[in-house]
Formats: C-alpha cells, sequence, structure tokens
C-alpha cells in the first residue's frame, strides 16, 4: 500500500479577512513532493481556511491513489483534534467542512499530527501565495510557486551548521544572494527531497532560473498597463432572495404596501438549504434583511446555521406596488390596463398609490452606499427582494433601467456583487439556485 503525507495550512488577514489555503502531498517513502494545492478563497477565517486546504490534499492524495495511506500533519491544533475525535465540533462553520473531510478518503486510512508552524512551512508558504495572488485579483498558479524551494531552503538553513564569522554565503537576513544560492543548492539535488549539491556555479541555466526564482518576490513593482490594481479587499454582497411565500407560486404582486405574508412549508425548506449551503462555504461575516417578514424569516434560518446577528435595512424592501398588491399580471393588465402601460414604459412611473421604480433605485442606491462604508472588505448576505437585487445588479453592470424586466430571479436564489474602493462594481454570480436541487 502507497503511504502520503499531506501537509495543510489556512491563513487569513484579518481572522476573518481575505484568506487562503495551501496544501502539499508527499510521497512517504521517498520524501518526493507530489502535488501542490493553493486557493485564495475570499473572506474567511483561519479555521475554514485550515479546513478546507485539508479538504484540498485530501482529494489530491485520493485521486493520486484512492487505496493509500495518508498522515496528515498540520499546525492547526482545533482541526487535528477535531478530525481525530477528540474535540467536539460544536461551531456550525466547521461542521459541513469536517464532514466533507471526512468524506474525502477512507477515515481508517488517515492518521492525523499536530506540527509546529515552522515544520508547516511549504503549506504555510502555498497559503500566502494565494492570499498575495487574490490581493492582486489573481488566481494562485503552480508555476510561479516558489513554496517548495522556501520550504527546503529553510529546512537545509536550519540543518546546517554555522558559517564563520563574516561568512559571505551566509549574508544578512533576507540577503538576496544567499537566497539565490539556496534556490541554486536545492535545484541541483539529485532528486526531489534528496541531498542538495553544491550550488551550480553562476551564469548555467540552473543557476539563472533559480535566481529568477528566487528574486520574484523582491523584484521592482511593475508600473503602468503591468501594473496590478491594488484596491484591497472588496465589499462583497451576497444577495439572498427570500423564500417562497403562498403568493410566489401565483406570481403575484407582493411588495412592502400589501400583507406582508411569511414564508410558506416550502420557503422554509429553501431557506433552510440556502443557510446549509451558505455556512459550507465559510465566507459570510455579516447579515442584512429587509424588514419584511418573508425577509427575516430567510435571514433568521441563515443567521442561527452562521452564529450571527441580524442587521435590518429599510432601504432592502421590497417596491411598493400600491393598488396592484395581490394580483396577478394578467388581473392588473384587465383592470389597470392604462397605468400597467405607463409603468412598463417608463421607471418614473409608478402603480397606483404605489413606487416608482425610479424611486426604489434611489432608496436602493443610499442602501447601497450606506453598507458599502460600512462592511469596507467585509463580506456581507443580504437578504432582499427581486426588485432591489436587479436593482443593484443593474448599477453594478451600468445597464438600462428596462434591464429589470430582463433577469430571471428565483426564489431563495443567490447573486454576489463586489465594490471595489475606486468605485468600480463586479457582478460575481446571478440566481444561482444549485442548493435547492
Amino acid at each position: 500500500m502507497r503511504a502520503f503525507i499531506v501537509e495543510a495550512d489556512g491563513g487569513s488577514r484579518g481572522n476573518p479577512g481575505p484568506a487562503g489555503y495551501g496544501s502539499v502531498v508527499i510521497d512517504a517513502a521517498t520524501g518526493e513532493t507530489l502535488v501542490e494545492a493553493a486557493e485564495y478563497i475570499g473572506v474567511a477565517t483561519n479555521n475554514v481556511a485550515e479546513y478546507k486546504g485539508l479538504v484540498a490534499g485530501l482529494k489530491a492524495a485520493h485521486e493520486l491513489d484512492p487505496t493509500a495511506s495518508v498522515h496528515v500533519r498540520m499546525d492547526s491544533k482545533l482541526v487535528v483534534e477535531q478530525m481525530s475525535g477528540r474535540w467536539k465540533i460544536k461551531h456550525p462553520d466547521m461542521k459541513p467542512l469536517a464532514a466533507e473531510a471526512a468524506r474525502v478518503h477512507p477515515s481508517s486510512q488517515v492518521t492525523y499530527e499536530w506540527i509546529p508552524r515552522e515544520k508547516n512551512k511549504h503549506a504555510d508558504r502555498l497559503a500566502n501565495e494565494a492570499m498575495d495572488a487574490g490581493r492582486r485579483g489573481e488566481q494562485w498558479q503552480p508555476s510561479a510557486s516558489t513554496a517548495e524551494l522556501d520550504a527546503r531552503a529553510a529546512r537545509s538553513a536550519a540543518e546546517a551548521p554555522a558559517g564563520p564569522p563574516g561568512d559571505a554565503a551566509a549574508g544578512p537576513p533576507g540577503d538576496a544572494a544567499a537566497g539565490a544560492a539556496k534556490a541554486r543548492a536545492a535545484l541541483a539535488g539529485s532528486a526531489r527531497g534528496g541531498t542538495a549539491a553544491a550550488p551550480a556555479p553562476a551564469g548555467t541555466a540552473s543557476a539563472r532560473e533559480a535566481d529568477a526564482r528566487a528574486a520574484r518576490n523582491t523584484a521592482a513593482p511593475q508600473v503602468g498597463w503591468a501594473a496590478p490594481a491594488d484596491l484591497g479587499a472588496p465589499a462583497t454582497f451576497v444577495l439572498l432572495r427570500h423564500g417562497e411565500t403562498a403568493l410566489t407560486p401565483e406570481k403575484r404582486f407582493s411588495g412592502s404596501g400589501g400583507s406582508d405574508p411569511s414564508l410558506s412549508d416550502v420557503g422554509r425548506e429553501q431557506a433552510e438549504r440556502a443557510a446549509a449551503a451558505l455556512a459550507a462555504r465559510g465566507t459570510i461575516q455579516a447579515v442584512v434583511s429587509s424588514p419584511l417578514k418573508r425577509c427575516q424569516e430567510t435571514a433568521h434560518t441563515v443567521a442561527a446555521r452562521l452564529g450571527l446577528d441580524v442587521r435590518l435595512e429599510d432601504g432592502l424592501r421590497e417596491t411598493d406596488f400600491g393598488a396592484w398588491e395581490g394580483l396577478t399580471f394578467g388581473e392588473v393588465r384587465e383592470r389597470h390596463p392604462e397605468e400597467l402601460n405607463a409603468w412598463l414604459a417608463s421607471p418614473k412611473a409608478a402603480p397606483p398609490g404605489g413606487e416608482s421604480f425610479a424611486a426604489v433605485s434611489r432608496r436602493v442606491s443610499a442602501a447601497r452606499d450606506r453598507l458599502t462604508a460600512a462592511y469596507a472588505g467585509r463580506t456581507v448576505l443580504l437578504v432582499t427582494h427581486v426588485t432591489p437585487i436587479k436593482t443593484l445588479v443593474r448599477l453594478a453592470l451600468g445597464a438600462p433601467p428596462e434591464s429589470l424586466f430582463r433577469m430571471e430571479l428565483s426564489a431563495a436564489s443567490v447573486s454576489a456583487v463586489a465594490y471595489y474602493a475606486d468605485g468600480n462594481a463586479s457582478l460575481r454570480l446571478l440566481n444561482d439556485t444549485s442548493h435547492l436541487r
């Protein structure tokens, strides 16, 4: 039976904050690195990132050989003790991640060991590379990674005897020449994980490659079009439409001027499914809801799963449809034909006694500005309605008002928009209902 070692780590710059994970699969017999994996996962906690690193490492090992024994080494005491069954898993964000990790590879073939952080440098470096890539708006690329070289150089430095005073090869901490020499020595090793040979002579192909890789982290910053935008983490709004009410399947106008219906049994089930999916992602840091009952019920279902409170925002309430509340489109066409035609033709037209889309847009825009200022750099769940979600999407895209009639938005669907410090917005998801299937 083959034996693998999985080393995994995760980190969050802010806890919660921009987060990433790294994991590496090593052949236990030879010490050879078989797979490296890393990913920027958005805003999350350290523990969520660590669990995601574990899952990624186990998946990589399982793909290599589903019959292999796997020994996991991590510097997260929490993950190691929980996965070993010695500590209970109490936090709702951790339970689905731990369950996923337990399913990836047969548990009878997996053992866990806690190691100090200094012995987990390879996975730690991968996690930091992923977070650095995320900060630049990129995804981690294996070809750009120096994680293995850095880890091997660190091990070599720890095992080698101290040089005499003034030894030029030692150099001061962070010395680029010393780093390049160590990198060349690692690259010149006869086998991955084997004993490193002497540094390659300067000017050889291996020396030039090592110098280039070692210098990546200290290269001069790019300028002009080549420079990545450094706008920090965006405020990300995950937009959840409330679950169904009795009026939803009948496609009746249901705004903020009607009876304020509760969720139906189907709607409550949809809210539970959305809560489970959002908890599994582990990125939501706050929950904000429309004050209407159907949204509050949906929001509290999710918030209870995430261990968060619910903040109400009046700007997220649905359009007041006035005299059309509770009617179907066909009934409105029959009873208010002229008003309906005007409403379809202009965002400034309002249902009798109701609210125009132009007024809704002003209200939603003001709420958006308040929330992006309050939650800068964070990921927030907004539980709201069809018109506010479509309005946020329309404004993010710079689309005309008539685009409101050209979007499908199902009950309990998830959309997402990110707002950056320079005022730009990016639509990341629209009408996702995969969690309901």
